[in-house]
Parts: C-alpha cells; sequence; structure tokens
C-alpha cells in the first residue's frame, strides 16, 4: 500500500512551505531515513527524508509550489504501483533538473545587482545569502563547487577520517571494556573511505546549493575577475555588473621554493584527501593544524607517520602546556615527531622518497605530504587597485579595502582563517556595504584541532596574557572527571587564564575529549563579560565533561573543591 509523503509542520508557527528541489525522481528507489526532497519554510530550508522503504511513485507538487503544512505531496510505494484515485500528480511542466551543485548559471547575462559576491566558500555563501536576505539583488561566482575549501578540501573531509580513525581507536580499545572480538586486525579500502567522505562532503555542498535557490541566488560557475569598472568577468567572457562586491576568494594551499617540491610523491593537504591507498610510510612536513590532524588519520589506517616541524612546538599558536601534552600524545600512538628542522630537499630514489634536514638523517617515505598551511588566493582581483600586503587584502574592522565598493571577508584578507570566523566576517561585510556599520572583532573566536585528544582555544595564551596582566592560572585534569574516566577520555585538562584584578577571563585552552564543543561556552561566556567568580557559582550537569571548564575557573579564584587547596604565596 503506497505511503503518503507529508509536507511537514516543521515550527508552531509554520503554515506553509515551498518545495526547492526533489531530490528522486519518480520511479527512483528510496530508503527509510534518505532524503527526497528539499523545502524551504519561513525561516529555514531543510529536507524532507522517507518514512519507508520503497520507490517514488508520485510527485503531486513542483519545485517552486507553495504548499500548506500536512498536505500529501507525493507518495512512496512498490515499484510500479500507482497512486491513489484522486491523488494524481499535478499537472504542470516538469520542472528543470537542477545543475550538480556549483554548476549552476543564471539563465540570463549581463545582469546588474545589487550585490556580487565572488567565492562560494564560507564567506562567500554566508555573505550572499545575507545580502539577499537583507532585499539586495544577489548573485555569487564560483569556480569550482560551492562550499570551498571547508566543504570540499577541508575542515570537513578531514573530520570525516578522522572519525573514521576514531572507529579504529575505539576498536583497539574495546577489550579493555570486555569485549573481546575474533579478531581485531583490519584493511582500509582508502577507495571507500574516499567514497564515503565524498558522498558526506556532495550532501553538504548540495545544501549550500538548495540555499542558493531558496533565497533566489543567481550562481555563475566560472573564474570570475573583477574589473575596475564595477563588473566581474566569469570564465573570460560573460559579464555581469556590480554595486557593491564582496570578495571572498579564499585561499590556496602554501607551496615552497624547495628541491623535488614537484616530485609525484609529494602531495598538498588538498591531493591528501583524495588519496587511493594508505602509504607504508608518510612524512609530513608542517606540524601545524593540517598537518597533526592528517597525521593522526593515516597514523590510525596503518601509516608509520613522521611529522618534521620548523618551529619548536607542534601547533605553535596553541598555549605551550597544550601543544607539548599533544606532542606525547601523538608520539605514544607511535608518530614520530621532529621539531626545529629545517628542510633542505626531498629527493626520489627508485621507489622511495627522501626528505633531507639539517638535524636529521634523511626520512624515508612513500609518500610527503606538504603542510604548511595555506595563503589567500586574489586571482579574482583583477586591477581593481585593491590594497594587498604580504599576499593578504587590507581590510579594516568593517572588511572595507581601500576601494569603496569591495569588501573583503573570509581568508582573503588573512586574519583569521577558519570557516566559523569567516562566517561571521561575511555577515559584518554585507551589512556595511549596504549601508550599517558594524564591526568584527576576533578576540571571542574559538579555534580547534580534532586530533585525539582535541583541542580548543579562545583568548589569549598564557604567555600572551602574562605580557599585559597580573594573572591567575585555574587548571582542572580530565583524569578527575567522572564522565572522561568512563568515557576513556582521562588524558588531558582544562586551562583558565584569569585577570587577577577584576576575574575578567582572558584565554580559555582544553586538551581532551569534546574540547571542540567545549569551548564554545568558554567562547559565550568570555564575549558576555562574565567573570571567573560568576562561573564558579553557575551549576553544571553531572557527570559532563562540561564540568571541567567549571572546575578550571573555580581553581583560577580558589574556590575548586574537587582539588586539593591552592598552596598560599
Amino acid at each position: 500500500m503506497a505511503e503518503k509523503i507529508i509536507m511537514p509542520k516543521a515550527g508552531m508557527s509554520m503554515e506553509f512551505g515551498t518545495i526547492i528541489e526533489w531530490l528522486k525522481e519518480i520511479g527512483d528507489k528510496v530508503s527509510y531515513g534518505e532524503p527526497i526532497l528539499e523545502i524551504e519554510t519561513d525561516k529555514t530550508s531543510m529536507q524532507v527524508e522517507a518514512m519507508n522503504d520503497g520507490y517514488l511513485i508520485a510527485k503531486l507538487y513542483d519545485a517552486g509550489d507553495e504548499v500548506p503544512v500536512v498536505t500529501t505531496i507525493g507518495y512512496i510505494g512498490k515499484k510500479g504501483e500507482k497512486a491513489p484515485a484522486g491523488d494524481a500528480p499535478v499537472a504542470a511542466a516538469p520542472a528543470a533538473k537542477s545543475a550538480p551543485a556549483g554548476k549552476e548559471t543564471a539563465a540570463d547575462t549581463g545582469k546588474a545587482y545589487d550585490v556580487v559576491v565572488l567565492g562560494g566558500g564560507p564567506a562567500g555563501y554566508i555573505g550572499a545569502i545575507k545580502a539577499a536576505r537583507m532585499g539586495a539583488k544577489t548573485a555569487i561566482v564560483e569556480k569550482s563547487v560551492l562550499g570551498g575549501t571547508c566543504l570540499n578540501r577541508g575542515c570537513i573531509p578531514t573530520k570525516t577520517y578522522l572519525k573514521t580513525a576514531e572507529t579504529i581507536q575505539e576498536v583497539r580499545r574495546a577489550a579493555d571494556r570486555g569485549i573481546a572480538f575474533g579478531d581485531t586486525s583490519f584493511k582500509v579500502d582508502m577507495k571507500k573511505a574516499v567514497a564515503h567522505k565524498n558522498k558526506v562532503v556532495k550532501q553538504l555542498t548540495d545544501g549550500v546549493a538548495g540555499l542558493m535557490r531558496s533565497n533566489k541566488i543567481d550562481v555563475y560557475s566560472g573564474d570570475g575577475v573583477i574589473g575596475k569598472d564595477k563588473t566581474v568577468t566569469i570564465g573570460g567572457k560573460e559579464k555581469i555588473k556590480a554595486d557593491k562586491v564582496i570578495f571572498a576568494g579564499g585561499s590556496i594551499v602554501s607551496r615552497i621554493n624547495l628541491p623535488g617540491i614537484d616530485l609525484d610523491t609529494v602531495l598538498t593537504s588538498d591531493e591528501m584527501l583524495d588519496i587511493q591507498k594508505v602509504p607504508a610510510k608518510l612524512a609530513v612536513i608542517g606540524g601545524g593544524v593540517i598537518g597533526v590532524e592528517l597525521a593522526s588519520v593515516f597514523n590510525a589506517l596503518g601509516s608509520k607517520v613522521t611529522i618534521l616541524e620548523m618551529m619548536d612546538n607542534i601547533v605553535p599558536t596553541m598555549d605551550v602546556e597544550v601543544s607539548g601534552l599533544l606532542k606525547k600524545k601523538l608520539e605514544a600512538e607511535g608518530i614520530t615527531i621532529v621539531n626545529g628542522v629545517k628542510i633542505e630537499k626531498i629527493e626520489k630514489k627508485g621507489k622511495k622518497t627522501y626528505v633531507h634536514g639539517d638535524i636529521i638523517e634523511p626520512v624515508e617515505a612513500d609518500t610527503v605530504l606538504l603542510s604548511i598551511g595555506r595563503v589567500p588566493d586574489l586571482s579574482g582581483l583583477g586591477d581593481t587597485g585593491v590594497a594587498v600586503e604580504r599576499g593578504r587584502v587590507v581590510v579594516d574592522d568593517r572588511m572595507r579595502t581601500n576601494v569603496d565598493w569591495i569588501w573583503a571577508p573570509g581568508d582573503a584578507n588573512g586574519r583569521m582563517m577558519l570557516a566559523h570566523a569567516a562566517f561571521k566576517m561575511a555577515e559584518v561585510a554585507v551589512e556595511n556595504a549596504l549601508g550599517e556599520d558594524k564591526a568584527y572583532s576576533s578576540q571571542y573566536v574559538p579555534s580547534c584541532i580534532y586530533t585525539h585528544p582535541e583541542i580548543g582555544a579562545v583568548g589569549m595564551t598564557e604567555a600572551q596574557a602574562r605580557e599585559r596582566y597580573d594573572v591567575r592560572i585555574g587548571k582542572f585534569p580530565f583524569m578527575a572527571n567522572g564522565r572522561a574516566l568512563a568515557s576513556d577520555g582521562a588524558d588531558g585538562f582544562v586551562k583558565v587564564v584569569v585577570d587577577s584584578a577584576t576575574g575578567e577571563m582572558l584565554g580559555v585552552h582544553i586538551i581532551g575529549p569534546c574540547a571542540a564543543e567545549m569551548i564554545n561556552e568558554a567562547a559565550a561566556l568570555m564575549a558576555a563579560e562574565i567573570t571567573a567568580f560568576e562561573v564558579a557559582e553557575t551549576v553544571h550537569a553531572h557527570p559532563t565533561f562540561s564540568e571541567a571548564l567549571m572546575e578550571a575557573v573555580a581553581d583560577s579564584i580558589g574556590q575548586c573543591l574537587h582539588l586539593p587547596p591552592k598552596k598560599k604565596k
């Protein structure tokens, strides 16, 4: 018997939903929980999932139709089954099938827009949505796939692989919990791992494409270049006009002029994410965020990994205690880490590649990962005269460039190359482009590293704070946290840096379980100017990881009851 597909009521005030796109065609097989169409409500866009297995046998409404809630909009049934009598599909011309995410082109060319956004990454697509929501006629130009570095080549792919690595580690630790597998050996099918990563990425990039449609944003596909005549040329041919331009060119992987850098065994982080075979030996040049995350992944997958870092610490922007503990944990997992090394050359002998450094013997590798960071992609600036320093677009705290109709949020300005920072910068840029006066501040923007254990940080490090303040340090170890012990997450700590005079929280640094989630509470507290004295009085649920934050804050003012009393100076 055919089952109805209902327009959901996704909120108490929702009365209608608009169909953005059917994700399945009539006759397609569908599975329980699988997205079958996208809809837009008055507040958001969302996917509607199949509530049973079967085949899509009828669509009663087309893309663009506004439908009352709890109305039947289609049917799922057996293969070849007919829709119930009286509920035949609407007689309408079939909607044009949408182009793949990132490959869409506006129907008309030569259009004039209030706002044109160059770049479809986090700063770009959020900027476009913000502009459209503020009433501006908006277009976005993307040379590859909507979503940019974060969705396609950064945050999301690496976190998908890190979850795979975590699964392997959980299996290895299962015996300690009394779970005895007959055999814990495993093989990694890297092609399947890549396919799974691509599936996750596509779902998110398709979601961004859906947001463009639901916000009536024209999407142009191709290399965009800004002209000084307030136009954007796409693919060297098509031109559109702009009153205001949001330049969100994003970033590209950084490369260095080094003998052997162009060998086929030397991969960038972009290329590493699509590797089809786990290398037996992997040398990682660069111990920053991307380097340590991918080192963790491939170590878990079975590679013998060596990290070569020029600085004295890995992830050198982090608090020195956090960096030091991460190094110990990675080494305990079998990763070799060499600090203070200057890479001199890379050479290939037979099937092996060797990395030479000034203080080390040559490191043998099957694959070398070049992971020395990212730099702004300024290829779309054209002859606009936008000021650039050290390869970064110069902007003020309003995201304004020196050209009065161009704003540049996100990686392009190099201030804080994080997706969530780009989101906020883009909102500020668009608001100011459309007549408001908003300022961006990175003071309470958290940074995260998704290794095992995770790292989360916001505000000043202890060393930075001591240069300006008389500080108190509060610290609480996860080994004293019940939830952490129960979850095999006792490694690490929460560290809080507090101004002795006022109780202001100057910085929070977490290394341990769920650090990337916990740091958001710390950032919110600091942005709200809640003092350590007030935080220490708040009640946190027990047992939770986040109790450790409250305990560390309490420790900074000598009020932590789950630690021995502080010795008086």
